[in-house]
């Protein structure tokens, strides 16, 4: 006797799940306008030489950036 799985439901399909079937089935061109889109933010080349210079760049951000603590005992001194 083969084990049923409790969560299956064969034919369930949610509203959200509906909404996009019909919204491509009565546009069919935004899958392409879609990756049209999606290609020109994310999918670009990198430059890993690049990536590679700027992290040996960065300079290390002090512990309390809105108050510089070495000025702290001369501007109290008067």
């Amino acid at each position: 006797m083969p084990i049923a799985n409790f969560f299956r439901r064969p034919h369930y399909t949610s509203d959200a799940t509906q909404f996009l079937n019909e919204l491509k089935a009565q546009r069919p061109w935004l899958d392409a306008a879609q990756q049209q889109g999606r290609a020109l933010l994310w999918d670009k080349e990198i430059d890993r030489q690049q990536q590679a210079d700027m992290r040996a760049g960065r300079v290390a951000q002090p512990s309390y950036v809105y108050y510089p603590m070495g000025d702290f005992g001369k501007s109290r001194q008067g």
